[in-house]
């Protein structure tokens, strides 16, 4: 421990002094100069005076003697040809100022643009390094946070767990031990399943790993309640309903809030002691020795769910068998249970659970029912896959040729035969009638 925390420390001071290191070197928006304007204020001037030569030199029209105009030709001759190569070099000296005076203006518009955008830009670089800095100073937080909300859930379950196990281990040592019900014949709860070999998780202590699956795999209290709460209108009229399997007692507590009289049993010691926490009439046993224990035509409802695939196929025909002559005549039972003819149902939810003993197809619990003599057998399949986990169809538009629109029907056709048999219904409940 000595050891992380040091470890801790130093990568706290490397990160600090990195963020400390990048702060700094956030930059200052600095105010670019402005580009300089482009003077045409000359150029009409220009225009108007580059001709150093008079509009009477000689070759150009005026008026005048003869004498006069020798005199002239006479003078021109003498300077004539460096004006007129003055002439020549001013003309094409404006020529190229006309030519390039709009290509000035241009270049200093899109410069004078350039040093905006240029601006700008450095200034969301700077704003991004700044909130940059920011979302690195949250990273600490978050992931301190995110750790404590993480471990926390962990310790509190670990926790939760350990204080069950103790308090199962405090009662375990402070009961007498129990003797062994040799005398009269009958097989112990932990026996009766499997014939032999305990039953997993039916001691006092391991019971408790069985309520913490129950609570991660099957279901919250509430969904369960919502579940069951369908079979509601079936009990209703009845009295002295007993709940095989009751487990946490949700449907204990369904029934009591509608005011029908009902009792559970199951084989799970921390499964009792919870429901009996919240006030149900729960006992701990075996299921068939329960049943085999109670006058004829004294239950008036029987209700087992999620239960029978944990039965052996004997131990399930002697269940029912017991159950028949338990029960008035008109009692419901009810018997819900994993569809295995659903492949999803069976590898995502059968094959989790440890104490499964074998998958009951809907014909086959059906059959069985009907042989203990019940009657009204009616099977209704419950909870069908979402529809984000079936196979969707292929949706073939109107341009496809005829070849595409037949391989997206036998598409389709295959879908559709899978989805019925791999992804249907996860369960199904047989409802009957003594």
């Amino acid at each position: 421990m000595a050891r992380l925390e040091r470890e801790r420390l130093d990568a706290d001071r490397r990160y600090n002094e990195a963020l400390t290191a990048v702060d700094h070197a956030i930059q200052s928006p600095q105010a670019l100069p402005p580009a300089p304007d482009y003077d045409p204020s000359r150029i009409a001037g220009l225009n108007a005076d580059w001709d150093p030569l008079p509009a009477d030199t000689p070759g150009r029209e005026g008026a005048g003697s003869w004498l006069t105009a020798r005199l002239r030709a006479f003078i021109w001759r003498l300077v004539g040809p460096p004006l007129e190569a003055q002439k020549r070099f001013n003309q094409a000296l404006v020529d190229h100022l006309n030519r390039n005076a709009r290509a000035h203006q241009q270049r200093a518009q899109a410069l004078q643009a350039l040093i905006e955008s240029t601006s700008r830009e450095l200034g969301r670089a700077i704003r991004f390094q700044s909130l940059l800095v920011q979302y690195l100073q949250t990273i600490t937080a978050f992931v301190d946070s995110r750790d404590r909300a993480v471990g926390g859930v962990e310790i509190r379950d670990r926790l939760a767990l350990t204080e069950q196990r103790l308090l199962a281990l405090k009662r375990v040592v402070e009961q007498p031990a129990r003797e062994a019900r040799t005398s009269s014949g009958e097989a112990s709860s932990g026996e009766a399943l499997s014939g032999s070999a305990p039953a997993p998780f039916t001691g006092a202590v391991d019971s408790l790993t069985y309520v913490a699956f129950e609570d991660r795999f099957r279901g919250a209290e509430t969904d369960i309640a919502r579940r069951v709460s369908d079979y509601l209108p079936l009990l209703a009229a009845a009295s002295d309903v007993v709940d095989i399997g009751c487990g946490r007692g949700e449907l204990l507590a369904a029934l009591g809030a509608r005011g029908v009289a009902a009792r559970g049993i199951d084989l799970s010691p921390a499964m009792v002691e919870l429901s009996r926490s919240k006030g149900f009439d729960v006992e701990q046993g075996d299921a068939l020795a329960y049943l085999e224990r109670q006058p004829a035509a004294s239950i008036g409802g029987l209700v087992a769910i999620q239960v029978v695939e944990h039965f052996t196929a004997d131990y399930l025909t002697r269940f029912l068998d017991a159950a028949f002559h338990t029960m008035r005549p008109e009692a419901p039972l009810v018997l819900e249970t994993i569809n295995p003819a659903c492949w999803m149902a069976f590898f995502d939810t059968y094959l989790r659970d440890v104490t499964h003993r074998q998958p009951l197809h809907a014909d086959t619990l059906e059959l069985l029912v009907r042989a203990a003599g019940f009657r009204q057998v009616d099977v209704r399949f419950r909870q069908p896959v979402s529809e984000s986990d079936r196979l969707e169809r292929v949706v073939a538009g109107g341009s496809v040729g005829p070849e595409l629109a037949q391989v997206a029907a036998v598409l389709n056709d295959h879908a559709e035969k899978l989805n019925a048999r791999i992804f249907s219904f996860m369960d199904y409940v047989v409802i009957a009638r003594r």
